[in-house]
């Protein structure tokens, strides 16, 4: 079969929820991935901040490919090495006492959500304080427990009614999410650097007076670090930038730098009720995932990531900045480290298009961000040939029609 072939089977057996495809990548390497056709793109999305440390990494790889010869699978009945190594690591590494392991960032959510509510009931003994507030604009998941987290109406439509006790404040604004909470709330909610909601960042004092607010009221303060953690930001943690640290954390995507993991962190006492039954999964903690996940965290200090990330994030922010002032279609460049977002005034996909053609992979999110995700090991030269593609795509006004 070739790649016409595939196409056409793809749209008999394959959903149409990732709308039309007419690419077929086959193989990845650093910060490159190559097509069916034997066509080259430098990946600066990272299939969606997922491999922050590049394509086949090798130590992840083998990692990976040792652990499928051990033992690719094994029942939560018993402990697993690799699974309690990843989770010590984690812990060492940041605020958390307990890790909980699942396969997603949607699951990571489900079980923050999960064990807020339950934290809730077994220290006040109370079964109506479950409501939790999320930011409009937010993005936390697709099943019905995190869609109806997020803050976006596109994301529940169709799909009501949504799980009860969910209430979306303005995201940077305290005065909104005071409103909010009543004697019902148990958690506050929100993504550090706003990801699918246009790259856009919490600031410092936001991020205080959150932390201020929840020790006032004794609920719980939670970081969805799904896109943004694993050293996107420049930092292991993005809230890490603002010297505040959440109750419960949740993880996924670059943890194991492609393959399915989520994890949930929190503090001891939060993480220790979950007790026997009362929380699962048959796939989480796999011996692979977790196997590939401390090579990542092994790999991320070893080989000085974050130092790479910060340095290339400041070059590709400065030569976007100078090379696309005066556009009339951008507004502004936001984010923090690797996770970057160019504001237009029209929609941006004819853009990402344009750059697809020219073998620079970036997406458009919030339908008029440009949003770029390099790899946090990407070069100077990557930089220089992302700011040349983008720049040009930019300053082509066919491009906006």
């Amino acid at each position: 079969m070739n790649t016409t072939d595939y196409i056409n089977l793809s749209e008999k057996v394959l959903t149409p929820n990732y709308g039309p495809r007419e690419t077929i990548m086959v193989r990845g390497e650093k910060e490159f991935i190559w097509d069916s056709e034997g066509n080259k793109y430098l990946d600066f999305l990272s299939g969606i901040a997922v491999v922050n440390l590049g394509h086949c990494h090798p130590k992840v790889t083998e990692a990976i490919c040792k652990q499928a010869q051990l033992l690719p699978h094994c029942s939560n009945y018993f402990l697993v090495q690799s699974q309690i190594e990843l989770a010590s690591l984690l812990c060492e590494h940041s605020f958390a006492g307990k890790a909980f392991f699942c396969n997603s960032g949607a699951e990571a959510n489900e079980a923050a959500i999960k064990i807020a509510r339950r934290y809730s009931v077994l220290t006040t003994n109370r079964t109506d304080r479950f409501e939790i507030i999320t930011m409009k604009n937010s993005f936390h998941g697709r099943t019905i427990a995190t869609a109806s987290a997020t803050g976006q109406e596109k994301i529940q439509k169709t799909f009501e009614p949504l799980l009860e006790g969910f209430r979306y404040a303005t995201y940077n604004d305290i005065k909104s999410v005071e409103s909010l909470v009543s004697d019902k709330t148990c958690a506050i909610m929100l993504e550090p650097i706003q990801g699918e909601g246009g790259v856009i960042p919490a600031t410092k004092e936001f991020m205080i007076q959150l932390r201020e607010l929840c020790d006032r009221k004794k609920i719980l303060l939670i970081f969805d670090e799904v896109q943004c953690g694993m050293g996107r930001s420049g930092k292991l943690f993005a809230h890490e930038h603002f010297g505040v640290t959440p109750d419960i954390m949740s993880l996924a995507k670059a943890l194991a730098n492609g393959f399915p993991i989520g994890a949930m962190l929190s503090r001891t006492e939060i993480g220790e009720v979950l007790t026997k039954g009362s929380h699962g999964t048959t796939f989480g903690g796999n011996p692979m995932a977790c196997a590939a996940g401390v090579a990542v965290m092994k790999a991320i200090y070893d080989e000085d990531i974050l130092q790479n990330a910060t340095e290339k994030s400041d070059y590709l922010r400065d030569g976007l900045s100078k090379s696309l002032s005066g556009n009339k279609h951008v507004s502004q460049i936001t984010g923090i480290g690797m996770i970057l977002g160019i504001h237009l005034d029209k929609t941006g996909f004819g853009i990402v298009h344009d750059c697809a053609k020219h073998g620079l992979i970036i997406n458009c999110t919030a339908n008029t961000v440009i949003r770029l995700l390099p790899p946090l090991i990407a070069t100077f030269e990557d930089c220089d040939y992302a700011i040349e593609m983008i720049t040009k795509a930019i300053n082509t006004e066919s491009n906006f029609e």
